[in-house]
């Protein structure tokens, strides 16, 4: 006697909403790092040409200071005083003791704007300070 198994066999389906999921995140992922990443490039400062140049290793949310060939302060792509630079820069560290600031001087740039602004930070109490500057090819 044959037993047959009246039961129909199951077919496997491809769950969307899992997916979606998946792939809305990686959107926002690269959304995020994208806008981290534009505001290295928010203001076109060519930086001086150094010998030794570090490999550009950046942190999440490290603190970016422009300082154009006309003296304008730029703060993380917004142009601000020194004053204003001051008072941003020390509720930072107010949160962030160890906060890293780059200070990017263009080559044209007066030095005394950049000993300014470099003393601003100081004043604020951030301590962990890096110049930018481009290798020398």
């Amino acid at each position: 006697m044959k037993f047959r198994d009246r039961q129909p066999e199951a077919t496997a389906e491809l769950e969307l909403a899992p997916m979606i999921d998946v792939v809305f995140l990686l959107l926002i992922f690269f959304i995020v790092s994208w806008q981290f990443a534009k505001f290295e490039e928010d203001m076109d400062v060519s930086v001086p040409a150094a010998e030794e140049v570090a490999p550009d290793d950046k942190a999440v949310g490290e603190i970016i200071v422009n300082v154009s060939a006309d003296g304008e302060i730029i703060l993380n792509s917004a142009r601000v005083t020194k004053a204003a630079l001051r008072d941003k820069l020390t509720r930072i560290h107010e949160v962030n003791e160890s906060q890293a600031v780059i200070l990017r001087g263009h080559v044209d740039a007066d030095f005394q704007i950049v000993i300014e602004v470099l003393d601003q930070i100081k004043k604020a109490g951030i301590w962990n300070v890096a110049f930018a500057s481009m290798e020398n090819k």
